[in-house]
């Protein structure tokens, strides 16, 4: 990877539906390379895919609460279970095994409060759980899904 593909993700990362011209442009290469690179950059797992980024506050699911989870047990069915579970429940936008106090951590958009028990209720009843707590977002001061190339 060289500074040229270096661009053309970070332009891509800040808007994906730019023509190819218009990448070829900010990054001083032709179109056909420029074209080039980017399949390349596609085939090679760079990038995983194309989404739009939507409003959550607009659609109505604005509010974030994160949910730490504790467990007693640490087998592989237990984890399979519980994974699949969680993955089941499509308000949740992250989950994450962690080190330390916490064993998961679970990213969740929701309405509003009523929202939250309702995801609350599925979420305990996946599997046997020692300890679920929540926070529940105030404010998000930075939130970006552009990753930093160097």
């Amino acid at each position: 990877m060289d500074e040229f593909d270096r661009k053309i993700l970070r332009e891509l990362q800040r808007e994906s539906d730019r023509s190819v011209q218009e990448i070829a442009d900010i990054i001083g290469l032709s179109p056909t390379p420029t074209a080039r690179r980017i399949r390349l950059l596609r085939q090679g797992g760079y990038i995983r895919k194309d989404v739009a980024l939507l409003d959550r506050q607009r659609l109505g699911i604005g509010e974030t609460v994160y949910v730490m989870v504790k467990t007693n047990a640490h087998t592989e069915d237990w984890l399979k279970k519980f994974a699949e579970g969680v993955a089941r429940i499509p308000e949740v936008i992250e989950f994450h095994r962690m080190s330390g106090e916490i064993d998961y951590l679970i990213k969740i958009a929701i309405s509003g409060l009523a929202d939250y028990d309702r995801i609350y209720k599925k979420l305990i009843a996946i599997v046997p759980l020692s300890d679920v707590s929540s926070s529940f977002s105030m404010e998000c001061i930075k939130e970006t899904t552009e990753v930093p190339i160097s």
